[in-house]
């Protein structure tokens, strides 16, 4: 794969998985522009692309705003579709804020792709969340969808937006459904991108870290670097467009994973304690996927092993965790 000269836009481009991406790809020599709103609380920190500070465009706007994006996509030969709102919690104390980020911003890049840049190549991170509680493992992409939160609801209605601009328009939109994505740069302030953050967060301050329902529920997992890999393979993969995919990894209890980031930092302690009630409501049991679909079209495979993964995400916020516990 090679991105060298290409133009490429990165939305949510100073969050997690967007700023790895940004990092990744101007290593290769593509012209990256990142966007970002900076929405507070929502994971956009500009210090994750301090690798790259000199080397990207860095434009603060928001997707929902029709004008601005409909110049920002202009000239672009790949868009990687970031931003999103993932928190579960948050999608159900606030479902209109998570309706406005996840649904019309989402129609909002659709239409301005459509009206002046319909050869882009669009791939958008979806999530696995909307499948629910799952009928049979490993989970696969005939899975039935039960979305078990808003934010489930709200994500699916974004990918099929994109599956309908494909047939319906021509567009090349692809969707990765993404399951627990962790490395370095991801949000660990609160609980918005995900349990790994906060057993980060727990960890490097010698605090208890709490397991809900004892721990024992399992979960797969992908290093953000495999995750990288995997939306340049889609992008790259004409027999992908018009399709969705899940990227699955390896298999976890909550539990293991809470003492290996504990290990990692030589301190802390595990507390099992009760559901809360609002979130037994939408808790969805152990999970993991299959995305032999995905490696069929396009051979990917995670590369790195969790446990040395967890320890290179700990090591990293060891260095830096000022940048990411400090107000932002």
């Amino acid at each position: 794969m090679s991105f060298a000269n290409k133009q490429v836009l990165i939305t949510g481009g100073a969050g997690f998985i967007g700023s790895n991406m940004a990092i990744r790809l101007a290593a290769q020599g593509a012209h990256v522009t990142v966007m970002d709103s900076m929405l507070p609380g929502y994971g956009g920190n500009v210090f994750n692309l301090e690798p790259v500070r000199d080397t990207v465009s860095i434009n603060f706007s928001d997707m929902r705003d029709p004008y601005s994006l409909s110049y920002i996509v202009q000239g672009k030969d790949y868009i990687f579709n970031l931003a999103g709102q993932v928190s579960h919690q948050d999608s159900m104390s606030d479902p209109l804020m998570d309706m406005e980020i996840n649904v019309k911003a989402q129609l909002v890049l659709l239409e301005a792709c459509r009206k002046n840049n319909p050869a882009a190549v669009i791939v958008y991170a979806s999530t696995r969340q909307f499948y629910g509680i799952p009928e049979y493992l490993p989970v696969d992409e005939r899975h039935p969808i039960n979305p078990p939160d808003v934010n489930g609801i709200n994500k699916f209605a974004g990918e099929q937006y994109h599956t309908l601009y494909h047939r319906v328009h021509g567009l090349k939109t692809v969707s990765l459904r993404l399951t627990n994505t962790y490395g370095p740069r991801l949000l660990i302030k609160n609980a918005r991108q995900g349990f790994i953050g906060w057993f980060i967060n727990r960890a490097i301050s010698g605090e208890v870290i709490q397991l809900f329902g004892g721990g024992e529920q399992l979960r797969d997992f992908n290093h953000v670097d495999d995750v990288v890999e995997a939306f340049l393979l889609a992008a790259e993969t004409p027999a992908c467009y018009g399709d969705y995919f899940n990227l699955s990894g390896d298999k976890e209890s909550l539990y293991n994973v809470a003492h290996a980031l504990i290990s990692a930092a030589g301190k802390g302690v595990v507390e099992r304690i009760p559901f809360p009630e609002e979130r037994k409501k939408i808790d969805i049991g152990s999970f993991w996927g299959s995305s032999q679909k995905f490696s069929d079209v396009t051979g990917w495979h995670p590369k790195i092993d969790l446990k040395a993964g967890l320890e290179s995400t700990y090591e990293f916020y060891a260095r830096n965790h000022g940048k990411y516990l400090e107000e932002m």
